[in-house]
């Protein structure tokens, strides 16, 4: 009896150690998937952060062209508004001074009845003509009218005449010289136009 004892006893142990065995796996196994849903769950805030900081980077790089577009827009109007600056700097000074050449050729129209006066016209002349000249080099010139075809960008119709001899819309006659600075108008011709 004590022989059957023996090896109930040795088959409870080897049956205690199986189940410590199975306990052992079953803890190994269960440790392992904490451990492994511990490096998803790592690997997964990995990625998310990765993402987080993805969206920010692209989102700093979108800010970044805007800003750089609009720095070289503003850069480019800049540009444009100092060559435009320069190129009509002398607008306002000839504005101001296109009542002094009509002045000046009002004055030459006179006629002359004496050499003291002709003199005087011959000095005037050639002031109006050295002034003429200085702001030819800054641009300006006359429009043509008298003969040329009615252009309301350059001409200022006041009257209106009829001639046979010429066309409708034609400008028969120039009351005021017009003036161009480059391509802008300082002063429309005054013209009288056919019917």
């Amino acid at each position: 009896m004590r022989r059957i004892q023996v090896t109930e006893t040795t088959e409870n142990k080897d049956l205690v150690q199986e189940d410590v065995q199975a306990e052992k796996t079953a803890e190994e196994v269960a440790q392992t998937e904490v451990q492994e849903e511990v490096e998803l769950s790592i690997e997964e805030q990995y990625e998310a952060k990765l993402a987080e900081l993805q969206a920010k980077l692209d989102d700093e790089e979108n800010r970044h062209l805007r800003l750089r577009a609009d720095f070289d827009n503003l850069r480019r109007r800049q540009q444009l508004d100092r060559e435009a600056a320069e190129k009509y700097r002398a607008q306002s000074l000839l504005s101001d001074l296109l009542p002094v050449l009509d002045n000046f050729e009002r004055a030459l129209q006179v006629e002359t009845t004496s050499e003291e006066t002709a003199s005087i016209i011959k000095g005037i002349e050639m002031v109006y003509r050295s002034l003429l000249e200085a702001t030819e080099k800054e641009g300006l010139q006359v429009i043509k009218a008298e003969g040329e075809q009615f252009d309301p960008n350059i001409h200022q119709a006041v009257m209106q005449e009829q001639d046979s001899e010429k066309e409708t819309g034609v400008v028969v006659r120039e009351l005021q010289k017009g003036y161009i600075l480059k391509d802008r108008v300082l002063r429309p011709t005054m013209v009288s136009v056919n019917e």
